[in-house]
Parts: C-alpha cells; structure tokens; sequence
C-alpha cells in the first residue's frame, strides 16, 4: 500500500541564476535560471537569442526553467515550440518550472509531460489550464500558488502528484481527474471552491490538514485506496455524493462548519467516519462491510441507507485525537449548541444490523424502517418526552405523565383539533403518520428495548403503543371503549399512582356507602323456636335471625365507620368480612370485592413495569 506524500521543504536556489535587474530593492535580480550557452534566463534573453532557443526545441525535449517569469506571450511562444505536430498537443519531456512565475493565462491543455514534472513553489498569477493534460511520471506542485481559477479536468496523473501546501486562491476544478498512484493534497489550502467531482483516486488520497474555504465537492469520485482527510478542515459544505469508497479504511478525523453530504456513497471495505460537523447526510448509502460513524455536533440523516453488515453510529464524549496526540482544534463549530449527536431519520433502513450509541433521537423519523426490533440502543439513547405540566385553562384539563415519544407522534398530536401547547409540530417528513401506522413502530422498539434487558424503558414505547391503539380508526368501538377504561384506571397498567388514587377512591366511596345504608341499625339476635311433644323425646329447634334494619337516625358514628373500614379492607384482598349487612350493603360489599382487588393488581403492575430487570 502507498505511504502519504511527506511534507517538503521550501526550494533553495542552487541554480546560476540570470541576476537581471538587481537593485537596491532587489538584491540579486532576477531569480531565473540562465538558458545554455547564455548568462541570461529565458525571459531576459535578447529576442534574436531567444528566438534561436526556441527554434532548437523540439517535441518530447527537456526543459529547465526554474525560477523564470513567465509573461503570458513568451509561455505561449515555449509551448508553440513543443508541439507535436501529429498530434496537435504540446509534449514535454523533464519539465522544471520550480519558483517560476506565470503572467497571465497558462494553457497545458491536452499537454504530454512524458517525464518528471516540477512546479514546486511556481507563482500562477491569472489562471492555469491543464484541462485533459497527462503527467506520465512524478508530478509535485509542492508550494504552488494558484492566484486565478485553476483546472485540472479530466488530467491524468499517471504517477504520483502532490500539492502539498499549495495555495489556491480560487476555485481549484479536478473533476474527471484519474489519479492512479496518489496524491498528496497535505496542508494544502483551497480559499475557493474545490471539486473533484467524478474524479478517480486508484491508490490513496491524502488531505491530512487541509483547508477548504469555500465548497469542497467530491461527488461520484471514486477512492480506490485509502482516503486519508485527518485534522482536514471544512468552513463551509462539503459533498461527496455518489462516491465510491472502495478501500478506504478510514475518513477523518476531519471538521466541517456546514454540511457533509454522502447520500448516494458506496463503501465497500471497512471503514471508520471520524466527523465533526454540523450535518451530516447518509441517505440512500451502501455499505457492504462492517463500519463505524463516530461523530461530533452533527444531526444525521440515514435515510433508505443500506447495511449490509453491522454499523455503529455513535457520538464521541471528547474532541478526536489526531495520531501525534493533539486534540482536533472545533474553533469553526464554536457557536453550535452541543456537541451532542442527533439522528435525524432512519425511514426505510434495515435496523437488524445497526447499532446506535449514545445518540439523540428525539426528532428521528423511524415510521418506515424495517427490523426495528432488531435495533440495539447502547448507552444514553435519548428521545423527546410530552409536553410538561398540567393544562387547566381547557375542557377537559390535561396532565400528561413524563414518557419517552416518538417524533411522528409529536407532529400527529400537534396537528389535532384542540391540541396543548408543546408538542413539536416542526417535525420535518412527519405529516402523513397517524396511530394506525405508529402503533407498530411503538411496537417494535419495545421489542427492541425488552430483548436488550431495559424493561424500564419498554414501558413507555407500550403506553404509546396502546395510546397509537385506543386513537386508531381500524378499532372497533368496543374494544375502544375497553381500552379507554384500561387508560383512564391505570395507564394501560403502567400509572400506579392513577391505579392507586381509584382504588382510593373507591375504597372511601364503599366506606360512605356502607356507613349510610350497607349497615344494618344493630346486629340482628338469633332466635331459637321448637316444640316439646307430650311424653318427652327429642326437641328440633330451628335457628334464625332477624333480618338486618336499615339504618335511622345517626348512621356516621365512629363505631359503624369502623365496621365499614373493616369490610372495605376486607373487600380489597377479596375477604369476606363476615358482619351483618343490609340487602343494599350486600350488593355494595359484592362491587367492591370485584373492583377494588383489580384495582390492586393493576397498581402493583404497574410498580412491577417500572422497576423489574
């Protein structure tokens, strides 16, 4: 595998230089290197002179002009006297421009450089075209300065090239470019826009610190090796749509002030995304290996993305740490909220093989996603929660109980006639979920949830199961009205305090009711009635009792408050009391035996769902 291009060293002057216009200002003159046979450089050489040079090269020749400023004419004057005439394209063999300075307009275009080429530390005033131009060997731009728009499409680079520390002032075009054996782009500043659209990059590409300024567009670029863009640096979008990622290892640890683009990306090894950004889009990726994201900042969206094989979306606590230990400056992200990670949708991905860690999912789109139970949620996974508070100033009040929400839910409840402030209605792609198409996502992530031991959790994801159930139009009435009393009772047995206040409640009301009519006045006697025959024998006696009074006068004495209390407690273990009641306080004991016991079991359900591992 190529090793990265290493950092060179600015180009000392070695050569016997022209020396011309040397003044006070300008101590040694001109620094260009002086043509053979002549103690002047090209551009200070006396037209008959330059003329004969010129007409002594010929197509493939060597050519040594370091340090030379070039006017736009005599360039084209060079170049006129390299062309092949078979082919119409200028063709060079060595090539040194190293330090040369470039007036006006440089044209390459379709040019042939046949052996090395060297423009380390050139100067390109105005712009430079080397559109569809081929580098049949090394290839360095080292130190280059590109003042004007640069291109580079469609040039072939047959060997390696490097713009390591080289400067483009505007935009820097490679699109269609064919790197086949690496380049180096270390340190390396673009104050323009950058695109290396459709570009193909066969062995590595290295952005190790480099600065992109303006838009960097990598769309449809194909990385055949590694891709290597650590401590690389983004201050407004950058796009690699549709790229091909066919080795590339690992991406990042880069920062990008605006937005990553992907979406379209194939990746095709295993491969780690070390990103800090404000945005980060995955839709319609394919990965067809293992793969770890690890992100900063960002809000993520993975829509219809396709995983082939287990990938890990996960937020890092701590700024990354670059390979000598230092930590990766986030000066251009300094106005954002948090470095918290959000996921902003997952419709249509296949979760079975995701795994998401420490993530905010509280506006995540999950409606559409396939294998949701299969999800694996590790750490502090969070979600939105219901609007807080009671709601007075409305018939009927409202109290919502905390729990964890989906964001569709949010957007249905807020789009509701008669809707309470705080649900979030900005939920952007939510508008067509309704109950009848939440209740199996709710579903489906408390499966999630209960396979990974959270029980605690799984609750919530039921209750907003049963709550998508009881408001969806597919429920026949009944069942609705069943399911509105298991609401109201015990929160689908899931509120033990809403268990517990009605069985409270019914307790006091069995304990009224029996104090005023359940009690009989006094406790009715047994009488004993029997005959004895005449000449002695055996007596039958027949046992009986009055029938219990109903109450008069006084009925809420501590004494028949004592006796209720004891029936209704009775009652709610399903005991018989055993005292003496009234017909009506008969049919009371009856009900309360029957409800107060359920009313129980759902509060100790309840408890059970909150705290069982």
């Amino acid at each position: 595998m190529p090793q990265p291009p290493q950092g060179l060293t600015p180009v000392p002057i070695t050569w016997p230089r022209c020396g011309e216009d040397a003044s006070r200002e300008v101590r040694f003159g001109c620094p260009g290197i002086r043509v053979p046979g002549h103690t002047e450089c090209l551009a200070h050489l006396r037209d008959p002179d330059r003329d004969a040079y010129l007409a002594g090269l010929s197509p493939g020749a060597d050519i040594d002009h370091r340090g030379t400023p070039f006017t736009e004419s005599l360039f084209d004057a060079l170049l006129n006297a390299l062309l092949d005439p078979s082919t119409g394209r200028p063709h060079l063999g060595v090539a040194n421009f190293r330090l040369a300075t470039f007036e006006g307009r440089v044209g390459f275009e379709s040019a042939i450089f046949e052996d090395e080429a060297s423009f380390e530390s050139a100067t390109f005033k105005d712009e430079a075209v080397f559109r569809t131009t081929t580098f049949k060997d090394v290839a360095s731009f080292h130190l280059a300065i590109f003042e004007g728009g640069t291109m580079f499409e469609s040039a072939i680079f047959e060997d390696g090239v490097r713009f390591d520390s080289s400067t483009f002032e505007d935009s820097a075009r490679f699109q269609s470019a064919t790197f086949k054996n690496g380049a180096g782009f270390q340190s390396a500043t673009f104050k323009g826009g950058a695109e290396f659209r459709l570009a193909t990059f066969e062995r590595g590409a290295w952005f190790h610190k480099a600065t992109f300024q303006g838009f960097a567009g990598f769309g449809t670029a194909t990385f055949k090796g590694p891709a290597g863009f650590a401590a690389a640096i983004f201050k407004r979008h950058a796009s690699f749509v549709s790229a091909t990622f066919e080795k590339a290892g690992s991406i990042g640890p880069l920062v990008c002030a605006g937005r990553v683009v992907m979406s379209g990306a194939t990746f095709g090894s295993p491969v780690t995304l070390s990103l800090t950004a404000q945005h980060l889009e995955c839709r319609r990726t394919r990965w067809s290996s293992t793969a770890e994201v690890r992100l900063r900042y960002a809000t993520v969206d993975f829509t219809h993305a396709v995983f082939e094989y287990p990938l890990t979306i996960a937020a890092e606590p701590d700024p990354f740490v670059l390979a000598d230990g230092r930590q990766l400056a986030e000066t251009s992200l300094a106005g954002a909220l948090s470095p918290e990670v959000r996921l902003a949708s997952l419709r249509g991905v296949d979760a079975a093989h995701l795994v998401l860690a420490d993530i905010d999912l509280s506006r995540c789109l999950f409606l559409g996603t396939v294998n949701l139970d299969q999800l694996h949620l590790e750490g502090a996974c969070t979600f939105d929660t219901v609007p807080p508070a009671a709601h007075w100033r409305r018939w009927p009040p409202v109290r919502f109980t905390e729990r964890r929400t989906l964001a569709e839910e949010h957007h249905w409840r807020a789009s509701q006639p008669g809707a309470v402030r705080g649900w979030n209605v900005a939920v952007l792609g939510a508008g067509r979920a309704g109950p009848l198409q939440l209740a199996p996502v709710y579903r489906a992530l408390r499966k999630a949830l209960e396979d990974g031991k959270h029980e605690p959790g799984a609750a919530d994801f039921y209750y907003g199961e049963m709550e998508m159930r009881r408001h969806a139009d597919d429920i026949p009435r009944g069942e609705r009205s069943l399911l509105t009393a298991y609401w109201a009772l015990s929160g689908y047995g899931m509120r033990a305090s809403r268990a517990l206040a009605w069985l409270g409640a019914a307790m006091l009301l069995t304990i009224v009711m029996l104090i005023a009519v359940g009690l009989p006045t006094e406790t009715p006697k047994q009488t004993a009635t029997g005959t004895v025959p005449a000449d002695g024998g055996r007596v039958t006696f027949e046992i009986d009792k009055d029938d219990p009074k109903n109450p008069t006068g006084n009925r809420f004495t501590g004494e028949r408050a004592e006796k209720a209390l004891n029936i209704t407690l009775n009652s709610v273990v399903f005991r018989s009391s055993g005292q003496d009641l009234t017909t009506s306080g008969t049919y009371i004991e009856m009900l309360s035996r029957l409800t107060e016991p359920v009313l129980l079991a759902l509060a100790v359900l309840a408890v059970r769902n909150r705290v069982k591992r």
